[in-house]
């Protein structure tokens, strides 16, 4: 049942934003009562936090054996865009409520500031450029939603953009 609930919670994220996911509207959606989704969800918070473990927790697992920290930082960085853009709803009621960002997002933090911390004296200050950057473009994917072509596009200038980016902290 949690499975149902988080696929039915994402779609409505995905369709309506964060004010079309409340406690109600889901579990009209599963035509369930509101109370029997708290057996496998303590609040909001935790459902976005369930929410932002499955869509992110992707991120780290996937990444290739590392053949140094630039080629990793690419990889990582192009799998969360990919993630923000496929979920920008999601991205957005992190930034919203604290208490959602733990788990897999702490994790794609910390993974990348070590890995940055190997190439300059600045790490903290290239992650918040480069998260930045990543939520700045993928959120623009909002925009492309009727496009597919122009989706496609917005995702080759990220990927152009933080090649460059990467190599100026190479440098």
């Amino acid at each position: 049942m949690r499975e149902e609930i988080l696929d039915a919670a994402l779609r409505l994220l995905d369709e309506g934003g964060g004010k079309g996911l409340t406690m109600r509207s889901l579990a009209a959606r599963l035509d369930v009562t509101p109370m029997s989704l708290y057996h496998h969800v303590a609040d909001r918070a935790g459902l976005l936090l369930a929410l932002a473990e499955r869509v992110y927790g992707e991120v780290l697992g996937a990444i290739a054996v590392p053949t140094n920290p630039c080629v990793e930082i690419q990889e990582l960085l192009t799998r969360y865009h990919d993630a923000v853009g496929r979920h920008p709803q999601l991205t957005l009621e992190i930034f919203a409520d604290p208490k959602a960002f733990a788990g897999a997002v702490q994790l794609i933090t910390a993974r990348l500031t070590s890995l940055l911390a190997m190439l300059t004296a600045e790490p903290v200050l290239w992650r918040d450029i480069l998260i930045d950057h990543a939520h700045g473009s993928g959120l623009a994917i909002i925009s492309a939603q009727a496009n597919p072509q122009r989706a496609v596009l917005l995702r080759e200038q990220y990927r152009h953009a933080l090649t460059c980016l990467l190599a100026r902290l190479g440098d």
